[in-house]
């Protein structure tokens, strides 16, 4: 069974990666497994400047899923240059994805031009969609003509393949979608987390201090894949599908409606193997539907 697929350009042995702010800068992880197991992972969201994060709790239960505001916690771009990519080199041999969230325009540029030389970077994912911060990063992913605005901005700094990430909380992402390629993003993944809210009924307030928070988990897989099922109906480049995948059948069907790769987020949180468990799955998987080579399945539901 060939699991291998290419992303922008960039061969991965296996379409499974760990979503950004699931996986950290990978440390947690390679303690427990071998990081090249992995197709790649995505990087934990970076800022132009360290930032805390949001005051806790960060984190509220709900069915089949939870609800984060984190807030974009991380050491900044010269921290993560300077500290996380030399020791994720010693245990991760594979190009690796950044994660880039800015409050500007220029702060996305200015954090592209530092990560893009770095050798171990493969891809640049642009977050413009994170539900969780105050000062624009869900306005740009909102917004079609804010959202090629900052496409544009970036793909002028970097020859390195710029995958932006879309928010689900629009009314039509294909849309959204659209505007980034004609401005020549190499690739989109999505979806990033729904908003959502839970309220404490001893206090009667918000459980979370930020009022409100990124919904993930298995109750988004279905709005997930139906997102990226429209969005391979209206672009032409390579998407990653993201959204409470738990198994290698997950990847099948994410893959069927569109996807090359898939990221896997909220699981790691609950079983920090999920992602070796999968790609292990896969093969089976495989075998059960027929399916010699997972590059003739994407997109292959239309």
């Amino acid at each position: 069974m060939n699991t291998r697929v290419t992303l922008c350009g960039i061969p991965l042995d296996n379409p499974v990666m760990a979503a950004s702010g699931t996986f950290g800068f990978g440390q947690e992880f390679a303690k427990l497994y071998d990081l090249n197991l992995l197709g790649s992972f995505s990087m934990k969201g970076t800022t132009l400047l360290p930032r805390d994060g949001n005051p806790p709790p960060r984190i509220a239960e709900c069915p089949a899923g939870m609800l984060n505001a984190v807030g974009l916690q991380n050491p900044g771009v010269h921290g993560l240059i300077a500290d996380e990519l030399p020791k994720l080199a010693k245990v991760f041999h594979k190009p690796v994805m950044a994660n880039i969230s800015g409050f500007s325009v220029d702060e996305y540029v200015q954090i592209t031009e530092l990560l893009a030389p770095e050798p171990q970077i493969g891809w640049l994912e642009i977050n413009i969609s994170c539900p969780n911060v105050h000062g624009g990063g869900m306005a740009f992913g909102t917004d079609p003509k804010a959202a090629a605005h900052v496409t544009r901005a970036v793909r002028r700094v970097t020859k390195k393949p710029v995958i932006i990430k879309l928010s689900p909380n629009v009314t039509d992402i294909a849309d959204v979608a659209k505007a980034c390629e004609a401005e020549g993003a190499d690739g989109l993944s999505l979806i990033n987390t729904l908003l959502g809210m839970r309220l404490n009924l001893k206090t009667r307030k918000p459980v979370l201090p930020f009022v409100t928070g990124g919904l993930s988990g298995p109750s988004v897989f279905p709005v997930a894949l139906r997102m990226v099922w429209q969005v391979y109906e209206a672009v032409k480049v390579p998407l990653v599908g993201i959204g409470g995948i738990r198994t290698a059948h997950d990847v099948l069907e994410m893959m069927l409606a569109g996807a090359t790769a898939v990221q896997v987020g909220s699981e790691n949180l609950i079983n920090p193997y999920a992602c070796p468990g999968i790609i292990a799955d896969l093969p089976q998987a495989m075998e059960t539907y027929g399916i010699n080579n997972l590059t003739d399945i994407i997109g292959g539901a239309h």
